[in-house]
C-alpha cells in the first residue's frame, strides 16, 4: 500500500474541511493510500513536518490556505525533496489554487490529489526564503496578513476587499529601483508591486492566463507608479480592471531574477504572509523546483 502524509491547518477558512475530514481520508484509502494525518497548531509547523517526514511518503497532501501550502513547499525545498504535493484549498481566498485550476469542492480536490499526476512548477526565493507564487509590497500588501482570521472565516474573499478598501484612503508611495536579469532597470515612486507566478494576486488583482506560465522559469513583475492626480488614479484602476498592463502608470515585464533597492522598513508579503523588508532584496525564480498535482491539460 502507498503512503500519504496529510498536513492540515484546522483553522483555515471557515473550518469547512474539518467537517469532511473523514470523507477526505476515505477518498485516499479507496485510492490505496495508507494515510498519516498531521494537524498544525502554530506557524511553521507544516514546514517542520514536511522537512522531517516527507521522504517517508509517496505523496504529501496539504489541506489549508496558500500560507499552509507555502510552509509545506518551504519544508520540502529545505531538505531537497520533490515529493508530489496534492493541494486541497480550504483557505479564505486560495489565489494559487485558482491559478492551478484546482476544484473548489473539497472532495473533488481530494480525488484529484489522490489520483492526479504531478507537474513540475516554479517557486520563488526572496532573500533565500521560499514563496510559492507571489512576493508583493505596497497598497493592499498589509491586507493579506493584517485581516483578522475571524473576519476571514466569516466573510471569506469579501474580508480582503473590505480590508483593502481601507488602505485606499492611506496609499503611500515608496521610491525603489529594480534591476532585471538582463540589466534593464526601473526607478520611480511606486504604490504597489508584485513579483508573481500566478493569475491571482492578494485576492484582489487578476492577471491574464495568457501572460502567466507556471513553469517557464520566469516571474511576472507588475509595478504601479504613484498617481499624482485623480485622473491618474482612475487610469490605474481602469488598466487593472481591463488587464491593460502596458500603460504609463503600470509596468509589466517577465524576468527570472530581480534585484531591488528600497527602504529597509518596507513591508512585504510572501504568499500572503508577512516578510520583513531589507534595503537590498534579491528575488529569483527556482525553475521546476516542486511537483504539484494539477488537472490534466
Amino acid at each position: 500500500m502507498k503512503k500519504l502524509f496529510l498536513v492540515m491547518n484546522p483553522c483555515s477558512g471557515k473550518k469547512r474541511a474539518n467537517k469532511v475530514l473523514a470523507e477526505i481520508i476515505d477518498v485516499f484509502n479507496r485510492a490505496d493510500y495508507e494515510v498519516t494525518a498531521y494537524m498544525t497548531a502554530a506557524r511553521g509547523d507544516a514546514t517542520r513536518a514536511a522537512a522531517e517526514r516527507a521522504a517517508d511518503f509517496d505523496r504529501i497532501v496539504c489541506i489549508g490556505g496558500d500560507g499552509t501550502l507555502n510552509e509545506v513547499i518551504a519544508g520540502l525545498h529545505e531538505v531537497g525533496q520533490q515529493t508530489p504535493i496534492g493541494y486541497i484549498p480550504a483557505g479564505s481566498t486560495n489565489d494559487f489554487a485558482n491559478s492551478l485550476g484546482l476544484p473548489k469542492d473539497l472532495l473533488d480536490a481530494a480525488r484529484l490529489a489522490a489520483t492526479g499526476e504531478p507537474r513540475k512548477l516554479d517557486i520563488g526565493s526572496f532573500n533565500g526564503r521560499c514563496f510559492s507564487y507571489v512576493a508583493s509590497f505596497g497598497a493592499f500588501t498589509r491586507t493579506s496578513y493584517a485581516t483578522p482570521q475571524g473576519m476571514k472565516n466569516a466573510l471569506g474573499h469579501v474580508a480582503y476587499l473590505l480590508a483593502g478598501a481601507k488602505e485606499l484612503t492611506s496609499i503611500r508611495s515608496t521610491h525603489m529601483r529594480f534591476v532585471l536579469a538582463d540589466g534593464t532597470s526601473f526607478e520611480d515612486d511606486y504604490i504597489f508591486g508584485a513579483i508573481s507566478n500566478s493569475t491571482s494576486v492578494a485576492g484582489l488583482l487578476t492577471l491574464s492566463p495568457d501572460l502567466v506560465d507556471l513553469n517557464d522559469g520566469l516571474f511576472e513583475l507588475l509595478l504601479i507608479r504613484k498617481p499624482h492626480s485623480l485622473l491618474e488614479l482612475s487610469d490605474c484602476v481602469l488598466a487593472l480592471t481591463t488587464q491593460e498592463y502596458h500603460t504609463p502608470m503600470l509596468t509589466m515585464v517577465s524576468t527570472g531574477r530581480v534585484e531591488i533597492d528600497c527602504p529597509s522598513e518596507l513591508d512585504w508579503t510572501l504568499d500572503g504572509e508577512y516578510a520583513a523588508g531589507q534595503a537590498h532584496c534579491v528575488v529569483e525564480n527556482l525553475h521546476d523546483a516542486i511537483r504539484v498535482i494539477v488537472r490534466p491539460k
